[in-house]
């Protein structure tokens, strides 16, 4: 299979993608939702669902589940599975396992400007020279400096705009990769000379402000989203894809996309 027919699984024929994120068991201990979520997918699929991005057990476990998305398989773990700040990543599947398991592709962070940033970007070279051997999608999640936002610069479009640039020439497909939520996020698209998916975003009291933040990633060139807990931990997942699938692929408002989701909830 060729990597633009992979490709085209991961976006709509806009060159957009609602991608979901459940590859939290990697990383944290903060996982409600995910296992309910999974079993919601064919509704999710209905309402607008591109892609998701799973772990190797999850894609083995649920592979029924996922046959009319797109999916990533996540490369790499935290190396403290307790520690939120995810001090460190270990590499856990290569892209042959990727694709033993139907897979279109791989994901794994990388770290520009943190101590661990050498090791990050090796497994992600690794990963791309492998992607390219068998026609297969790399996503890279570069983060600058870490997991959390920790400083004013990890939250900088300018640093944001620079790891994004580094995911491109190791050799990735699609960046992934945090927002600011400025204007001057409009850089870190321009930067990267990729497709950029907006990391899902903060987990806000209200829904709606939740949709801002996705109407603005959108508005300055994103070409699409990877939401987790703001899909997972809702009480209506379905009705939160609903609504963002209106922002991606229908140019809705955030305005727009609320009402979709209590039409829906209610």
């Amino acid at each position: 299979m060729s990597k633009s027919r992979r490709l085209a699984r991961i976006f709509s024929k806009d060159k957009k993608t609602l991608t979901l994120a459940l590859d939290g068991y990697y990383f944290t201990n903060q996982t409600q939702g995910i296992d309910k979520t999974i079993a919601q997918m064919p509704e999710l699929v209905e309402n607008g669902l591109d892609a998701v991005l799973v772990t190797p057990g999850i894609a083995k476990k649920h592979a029924d589940a996922f046959a009319d998305v797109g999916m990533l398989i996540r490369a790499d773990m935290s190396s403290s599975l307790l520690d939120p700040s995810v001090p460190d990543t270990i590499y856990v599947a290569s892209v042959e396992d990727a694709l033993k398991l139907g897979a279109d592709g791989v994901i794994n962070m990388t770290f520009p400007g943190a101590d661990n940033e050498a090791s990050s970007h090796n497994i992600a070279r690794e990963l791309a020279r492998d992607s390219e051997t068998w026609n297969t999608v790399f996503m890279c999640e570069t983060l600058p400096f870490g997991y959390p936002v920790t400083n004013e610069e990890s939250n900088q479009a300018s640093y944001i705009a620079a790891g994004a640039r580094v995911g491109t020439e190791l050799g990735a497909d699609i960046i992934k990769t945090r927002f600011s939520g400025k204007p001057e996020d409009s850089e870190i698209v321009e930067s990267a000379n990729a497709p950029v998916v907006a990391l899902g975003g903060p987990k806000t009291e209200n829904i709606i402000d939740y949709f801002a933040f996705v109407r603005h990633c959108m508005d300055v060139g994103a070409s699409g989203v990877a939401v987790g807990r703001n899909i997972i931990q809702n009480p209506n997942p379905a009705a939160v894809v609903a609504a963002l699938n209106q922002i991606i692929h229908h140019e809705a408002t955030a305005e727009e996309a609320n009402k979709v989701y209590n039409d829906y909830s209610s």
